[in-house]
């Protein structure tokens, strides 16, 4: 495996559009930095910077006194009942995630040579060289700073901030400021939302070694320089802030007792990053010619094992970078574009879900934290949906979310969001699965799961002719039956995510435990249709629509382990078909990669290659290696680039409180491979290292257990101590598993 995955990219050329800039962040702030070699560019970001747009004052529609109502309808047969349950809004979105703006650093127009640009994702530090000076960034995680360090300057370098970026709205009040103080020069600007009076600040302190420091048309002039040190934050706000005292806070951030202050700063910075970004790496047997090409060149060797290296480091870092005080959004903690598709929000059916797959085994403990943070704020909002959609208590989640508000308020006739009821559970998996690793139970996450169920005991009222609980009315995201209207009854992610709240609910509360797994048990089977497939609503008569982006009837195979190929080996039969059978409708890139995690799940190696092939030569990725929604770069959006590592480890190594599954889907064009790091669901940590001959794992359980080890060749026992690392060799029988051919399905082939 030569010198092993390179911990980086790097860019021969100047960076002219916002979505190749390289990304630095700290779960707070985010930076952007492109530019040329005469003027570095960073675009500030910040979690908390959404547009007022009067979604801000918006609540849940009160419908619980129509329920009853609805729910008879259906019952009966009235297929398109459910289009009346709303209160006849019009579709609102969530408050718009933007950019705060650009810092702009210039130099006097001359002919630069030599000129690169990088990203370090151990240390987080994008950095841009030229023959005479240097500019290093990045986002602190210890002191929420966004630093910049330029050395050899030359003769003059203007600072200025800048607003004016694509989308901004025209009435945007702005006021801008550039002052010499006690503290170093200040560059502020502050802006209010259009109609609103909110806004937020940003302060820029800027410090000078040697040369001249003096005010100028566009902000600040440095001439004759041996160093400049930028200091930025920025601040959302109601009331007027105070510059100074900003620039006071940020002065106090150079006192080093001597130290040079950048790489005090920075190694602040490096004691909460390094160890994190580090936990866990994949090493393939990639050429080391390939791994030193520029990200840009390398995402053109689409097959090429140093490109998965490379996206896996990459994802790993943005999924780390984006997380702190909120898990990521659509587009991470970036954008350059006021006008962010669909509102730069967290989307909670499936793409926050899959963008954070991989937080748990891929040891990221920050990203299961950003996102318990997400729900504990919100819950009373979520409270406020069960009791006025369904009359209920507990709580219901939003399908989308700003950050700010929980409500339930974003619904059309085409999507029916307010009739979803499965998001609590989702959004609460990884918080549980984060719970199993680490051998405890978080008092926030069993508090959730309790109004959870408590939501369950209420609404699950109705039955059927048999005695069964009927989910009524109920949503398949995003999908609707050939035959009948979005709300319908019983849809399989539905039955899956209650029946798991329930019972995981019961776990955490032993006290309650009887009453919500008989709730749980009441539930119908899942269905299988006349196609041999797992049907997306399990109610008889409603048939499948198969080309569409979402795979939300297969909650139960992933992120669940409802159905397997161990325990339900029948239902995993009939899963794999619907997975064999569901088109891509539009390529969005979550479809292709949550369709990967899914086949992982079911051992089928095939299946994975295609889907993940889909991404990896669709022209997905920006030279940043930050993703879009589309093929052809085509709407920039952290789906792919977050989610893509979760992929590697699910075909790699599965676990569950009491089983490991080995190589479980192995892709063929990946045959020898290190991963390590690798957290696990029964407490313990696992090194994998792979060949065609041989494959090795050193298991290191933190408490005893015994589990189950699973391999292509079977299954057997094994029983850990605490402290003691365990090796497993496995033979070469045991490392490839050939899929089972299907006709008709191209993408189902040998490894």
């Amino acid at each position: 495996m030569n010198n092993g995955p390179v911990h980086g990219s790097w860019e021969p050329l100047p960076a002219t559009r916002w979505e190749d800039a390289f990304l630095s962040g700290n779960g707070r702030h985010g930076a952007m930095v492109f530019g040329d070699p005469n003027t570095d560019r960073i675009i500030v970001n910040h979690h908390t910077l959404v547009r007022p747009n009067g979604s801000e004052h918006a609540r849940p529609p009160e419908l619980a006194d129509r329920l009853a109502d609805v729910q008879d309808r259906l019952l009966a047969g009235e297929t398109t009942a459910a289009e009346g349950f709303t209160d006849g809004r019009e579709l609102q979105w969530v408050q718009p995630f933007h950019p705060a703006f650009e810092i702009r650093l210039r130099r006097p127009a001359e002919e630069r040579r030599h000129y690169r640009r990088s990203v370090d994702f151990t240390t987080g530090v994008v950095t841009a060289l030229c023959a005479d000076w240097s500019s290093r960034v990045f986002v602190s995680r210890a002191d929420d700073v966004i630093v910049q360090y330029v050395t050899s300057p030359g003769r003059m370098l203007d600072l200025s901030l800048d607003h004016r970026l694509p989308g901004a709205p025209r009435d945007l009040a702005v006021g801008q400021g550039a002052a010499l103080t006690t503290e170093g020069a200040l560059l502020t600007l502050r802006a209010r939302y259009p109609d609103h009076d909110s806004g937020y600040t940003g302060v820029t302190l800027v410090v000078a070694t040697g040369g001249r420091t003096a005010l100028c048309p566009q902000g600040v002039r440095v001439t004759d320089a041996e160093s400049v040190l930028l200091l930025t934050r920025v601040r959302r706000h109601t009331s007027e802030p105070d510059p100074l005292a900003e620039a006071r806070a940020l002065r106090t951030l150079l006192t080093t007792d001597g130290e040079e202050p950048y790489a005090r700063l920075l190694d602040r910075h490096l004691t909460l990053h390094r160890p994190a970004y580090l936990r866990a790496t994949l090493t393939l047997d990639a050429d080391d010619t390939e791994r030193a090409l520029p990200g840009s060149e390398l995402l053109r060797r689409t097959k090429s094992p140093a490109l998965l290296e490379r996206l896996f480091a990459a994802g790993r870092y943005h999924l780390l970078g984006s997380s702190g005080m909120l898990p990521p959004r659509l587009t991470g903690l970036w954008t350059g574009d006021w006008n962010t598709a669909w509102s730069g929000a967290f989307t909670t059916n499936a793409n926050l879900n899959l963008q954070t797959a991989s937080a748990v085994a891929a040891a990221l403990p920050e990203v299961t934290a950003a996102q318990a943070t997400l729900m504990d704020r919100q819950l009373d909002d979520w409270r406020e949906n069960a009791r006025a959609v369904f009359g209920a208590r507990g709580v219901v989640a939003p399908t989308h979310t700003d950050g700010e508000s929980g409500y339930t308020y974003h619904f059309n006739r085409e999507y029916p969001h307010q009739l979803w009821t499965a998001g609590a559970d989702w959004l609460l998996k990884p918080l549980v699965d984060h719970d199993e690793t680490h051998g405890e139970h978080d008092p926030r996450t069993a508090a959730a799961l309790a109004d959870v169920a408590l939501f369950y005991e209420d609404f699950l009222t109705r039955t059927d002719r048999d005695g069964r609980l009927v989910v009524v009315p109920s949503y398949s995201p995003e999908n609707r039956p050939a035959n009948a209207s979005w709300g319908a009854i019983n849809a399989a992610m539905d039955l899956s995510a209650a029946r798991h709240a329930l019972l995981t609910a019961a776990a955490y509360h032993p006290e309650r435990a009887d009453r919500w797994r008989a709730l749980a048990d009441r539930l119908p089977p899942h269905r299988v249709n006349a196609d041999g497939a797992l049907a997306e609503w399990a109610w008889p008569g409603l048939d499948d629509t198969y080309d569409h982006r979402h795979l939300s009837h297969l909650y139960g195979v992933w992120p669940l382990d409802e159905i397997n190929p161990y325990d339900t080996p029948d239902l995993a039969k009939a899963a794999h078909r619907a997975l064999e059978l569901r088109g891509a409708e539009n390529d969005s890139a979550h479809g292709h990669l949550h369709h990967a995690l899914i086949a992982a799940r079911l051992r089928d190696a095939g299946g994975v290659t295609h889907a993940l092939g889909q991404v990896l030569e669709g022209d997905y990725f920006h030279a940043s290696l930050m993703s879009a929604h589309y093929p052809n770069r085509d709407v920039y959006n952290a789906d792919a680039a977050h989610a893509l590592p979760a992929v590697v480890i699910e075909a790699l190594v599965q676990s569950t409180p009491g089983r490991l599954v080995l190589l479980p889907a192995l892709p063929a064009a990946y045959p020898k491979g290190r991963l390590m790091g690798i957290r696990t669901r029964f407490g313990a940590e696992v090194d994998l290292t792979w060949s065609p001959q041989e494959a090795r794992a050193v298991v290191r359980p933190a408490r005893d257990c015994r589990i189950e080890l699973r391999t292509s060749a079977g299954a057997r026992p094994l029983d850990l101590v605490a402290g003691e690392d365990c090796v497993l060799t496995l033979g070469a029988q045991e490392i490839v598993q050939l899929p089972p051919p299907m006709e008709g399905t191209p993408w189902q082939h040998a490894p």
